[in-house]
C-alpha cells in the first residue's frame, strides 16, 4: 500500500494515533499494522476521559507514529464497541495481532499494561487499577497506507 491516494497535506492534519509507550511494544505493535496482523486495538474509556479525547468513530482516519514520532501508516476505523472487560472476545484478541490464543492470557499481558507505573503515571492514578466492570473501547481498524519510504517496506 503506498500513500499515493492521500495528499501530504490530508496526512499532515491527521490526528496521531500511538500504540503503547515508546519502545519493544511500541514497535511489535506498529510492524503488527504493517504486516496486516493487527487490525484491532482496545482501549479504555477512562483513558479517553483522562486525555479529553472522544471515542474514535468509523471512518476515522489517523496517523500511526512509531517510537520515534515518525508517521509510518494511516489506519480508518471500521467498527468500535464499548464493553466491559469482561465481554472482551476471543476474535477481538486474537485480530490485536500480539499471538495470544485466549482472552485470559490477553487480560493477564493488557492488565499488567495498565497497571504498570507508566500507565498509572499517564493517567495520573498511582493507583489505578482494572477490573472486569471496566469501559474497554474495542476498535477496529484497516490499514490505509503504507507511509514508510519504499525501501523501509517489508515485501
Amino acid at each position: 500500500m503506498t500513500p499515493d491516494s492521500i495528499a501530504p497535506a490530508d496526512i499532515a492534519s491527521m490526528p496521531r494515533i500511538e500504540f503503547a509507550f515508546p519502545g519493544p511494544l511500541r514497535d511489535r505493535l506498529v510492524a503488527a499494522i504493517l504486516n496486516g496482523s493487527k487490525t484491532s486495538t482496545t482501549g479504555l474509556v477512562a483513558d479517553y476521559e483522562h486525555e479529553g479525547e472522544p471515542l474514535p468513530e468509523v471512518g476515522n482516519r489517523s496517523v500511526v507514529v512509531d517510537s520515534d514520532q515518525r508517521p509510518v501508516a494511516v489506519v480508518e476505523v471500521t467498527s468500535v464497541r464499548v464493553v466491559p472487560l469482561a465481554q472482551v472476545d476471543l476474535a477481538h484478541v486474537t485480530d490485536e495481532g500480539e499471538g495470544h490464543t485466549s482472552v485470559a492470557e490477553w487480560r493477564e499481558g493488557h492488565e499488567r499494561f495498565w497497571h504498570s507505573e507508566e500507565m498509572r503515571a499517564a493517567l495520573g492514578d498511582p493507583g489505578f487499577t482494572v477490573d472486569d466492570t471496566t469501559p474497554a473501547v474495542l476498535e477496529r481498524f484497516r490499514l490505509v497506507a503504507d507511509l514508510r519510504p519504499s525501501d523501509d517496506q517489508v515485501r
